[in-house]
């Protein structure tokens, strides 16, 4: 009996780790693809079908603090809205999706939960060292992304998206 516990145990765990195992391969490959971005239009376009294609999610949208341009396909949000979206020192957000976040478009109703991961492109010939931003990402299963989940591959992601964005200036 013990034995068929034991055994029962293990093949859960190596289960999970063919998960995590996948999950990871998934991103990395992901990561490869935004790295081929041509623009900032394109990379923006390239997250959502990764989010979608790679990871079953509703999708994915980058958001650009104003004042200043924001890149076609990319959204905006007033100054201070990443504060007000994870708090002033925030990083992340794991949870429900939340009235007016309205950052997944044409996907908006499917999302039932997402991740925010915050980021601070610097763009250059900007005027300023960096902007606020932040890389979204939108479950249609309300238990997609819980506050309890760990946050490292949306993350590793979201820092993708930063680096390749800081390639090319934002043009008003």
């Amino acid at each position: 009996e013990a034995a068929e516990r034991e055994a029962d145990a293990r093949k859960r765990i190596e289960s999970i780790a063919r998960a995590n195992f996948a999950a990871q391969t998934q991103t990395h490959v992901a990561a490869l693809d935004l790295m081929e971005a041509r623009n900032p239009s394109d990379l923006a376009r390239r997250l959502d079908a990764a989010a979608q294609g790679r990871f079953g999610l509703a999708g994915a949208a980058i958001a650009l603090e104003k004042p200043g341009g924001v890149p076609f396909g990319w959204r905006g949000l007033e100054a201070g809205g990443v504060d007000s979206l994870l708090g002033e020192h925030g990083l992340t957000w794991l949870g429900p999706n939340f009235d007016g976040l309205s950052l997944f478009g044409a996907s908006e109703a499917e999302v039932k939960s997402v991740a925010l991961i915050r980021m601070a492109p610097q763009f250059p010939g900007a005027e300023t060292p960096a902007r606020h931003a932040i890389c979204a990402f939108g479950s249609p299963e309300p238990d997609g992304f819980t506050p309890t989940m760990g946050c490292e591959l949306v993350a590793f992601i979201a820092r993708v998206v930063e680096r390749t964005a800081e390639r090319w200036p934002i043009l008003s």
